[in-house]
């Protein structure tokens, strides 16, 4: 079944820069060029909310993991956190000297990485909105920069047509990828990190290896590519595009699935849901689109099983399973029928020796984050307990 349109929101007066969905999905937040954030509600009926704060277009926004808090850049030069609720507040990072093209929440929510035309791209932790570090080696505006799935690297792309990827540690650039022929409008991390797609102005969506620092796929289309989201299998990618277009690219296969038509004008940003069973898209047309994936749910459900990564006590990732086992075993299995019997029951029962891994790995990994959430309400008791007995000593002392 192909995508459909499941519906659309109107509210913004200018062009639409950004969008991203919550965890749960239930809500969806967009960037607009008319300086407002608006968070709408996924379920029918639901008023949107419009926060006012921002003294100049919204350039980007991003919800974190959790989902409690917006992160929001824009040309008035600074960075902003939200809580998505009826009060809309906020607090404002002074964040850098020129207008702030990207934001990105590191996977566990502590870090945020922003890029800006002043041609820095910086890092800040989450809570104490602090500033840590600045990167700056472009020499151009950085137009999007994202940490890896693991929080160790960091991606980023630039008007001076290189792609950089930093090590979050050791603060330095490890590689500069070369190859684009024109701006570089945005990047992102597969699932997996093992890999990165690179979408320009050079009308081409590029991924690369970044364990050999290589190119493994290269997409050539007929208009500028503004931005990309993979699925979160990490067997599709989907991209918004200056022909008003939107495109599903088939991965595992290296070709285009899908051309969707749904904007008048250019197609300005697109991202997936965390469950990859939506995804939404702006446009310079004022409009928010969300999308039914509709993808054949076998072909990603197994894929996704084996890509949760999981957070440990000590608050280290590890990612439980390398990428697309499950896939690559669907299309291998042997179609010509010349191919012997005993290798076919050899393939199968391998096959469903895996798929019980995934499945125990699976249970294993729920455990580990049901345990997780558990850690985190026993801390925020501890905290509330903790405020309410200095308060209870204040006011004896008083």
């Amino acid at each position: 079944e192909d995508p459909s349109l499941e519906r659309h929101f109107k509210g913004h007066r200018d062009a639409i820069t950004s969008v991203d969905f919550s965890l749960n999905k239930k809500q969806l937040a967009s960037g607009s060029m008319d300086s407002c954030l608006m968070i709408w509600s996924m379920r029918p009926q639901m008023r949107a909310y419009r926060f006012v704060g921002h003294k100049d277009a919204v350039m980007c926004v991003q919800f974190s993991p959790s989902g409690h808090l917006v992160a929001s850049g824009s040309r008035d030069k600074t960075v902003r956190l939200w809580v998505p609720s009826v009060k809309g507040e906020s607090t404002v990072f002074k964040a850098h000297t020129a207008t702030v093209r990207s934001v990105h929440f590191s996977s566990d929510g502590q870090s945020l990485v922003t890029a800006s035309d002043d041609k820095t791209i910086k890092v800040w932790t989450v809570h104490r909105q602090k500033f840590l570090f600045s990167l700056s080696q472009h020499i151009n505006w950085v137009r999007c920069a994202r940490f890896s799935p693991d929080g160790r690297l960091i991606v980023s792309a630039s008007d001076d047509k290189t792609v950089k990827l930093w090590d979050k540690t050791s603060r330095e650039c490890i590689h500069s990828f070369c190859e684009h022929g024109g701006f570089v409008n945005h990047v992102d991390f597969h699932p997996s990190g093992t890999c990165i797609a690179a979408a320009g102005t050079d009308n081409t969506v590029k991924v690369w290896d970044v364990r050999m620092n290589r190119l493994l796929q290269h997409y050539q289309g007929n208009a500028v590519v503004n931005s990309l989201s993979f699925h979160p299998s990490g067997n599709y990618l989907v991209t918004a595009s200056n022909d008003s277009t939107l495109k599903i690219l088939d991965l595992l296969e290296g070709r285009l699935l899908y051309t969707l038509h749904g904007h008048q004008g250019p197609a300005t940003c697109v991202a997936f849901s965390r469950a990859g069973d939506l995804f939404a898209s702006g446009g310079s047309d004022e409009q928010v689109m969300v999308w039914k994936t509709n993808f054949d749910a076998a072909d990603y459900g197994d894929v996704l099983k084996t890509q949760k990564s999981v957070t440990s006590v000590d608050g280290t990732h590890h990612t439980l399973v390398e990428m697309d086992c499950g896939v690559h075993l669907k299309k291998t299995k042997p179609q010509d029928s010349d191919r012997n019997h005993a290798q076919q029951e050899e393939e199968t029962s391998l096959a469903n020796t895996l798929e019980h891994i995934m499945g125990q790995l699976d249970v294993l990994t729920q455990t580990v984050s049901i345990l997780e959430q558990r850690l985190t309400l026993t801390e925020d008791k501890l905290k509330e307990c903790l405020e309410n007995q200095q308060k209870i000593i204040q006011n004896k002392t008083s």
